[in-house]
């Protein structure tokens, strides 16, 4: 989430699903905001966009050492106005 501050303002994110096995977590989750700065080299849009993804965590001594993650990244692009070929 770290580098999504700076080029969308007001991001936010939810927590769809929560599921935990183990020393796994598994969540399903969605981030949305206005694209105010740049962006994977993309100049602000001002576009509204919302991202969908899924990340898996392991979990030792209370902290995360390993992720996985899928995220959306072409319907992002898409909301963006970028055509990917």
């Amino acid at each position: 989430m770290t580098g999504l501050v700076a080029p969308f303002a007001d991001v936010h994110a939810a927590v769809e699903d929560m599921i935990t096995e183990g020393d796994k977590v598994v969540l399903r989750w969605t981030w949305g905001g206005t694209h105010t700065g740049e962006f994977w080299g993309v100049p602000p849009t001002g576009m509204q966009v919302t991202v969908t993804g899924i990340s898996i965590l392991r979990i030792e001594g209370g902290k995360i050492v390993e992720e996985w993650g899928e995220m959306d990244n072409m319907g992002l692009m898409a909301q963006l106005g970028v055509e990917m070929g």
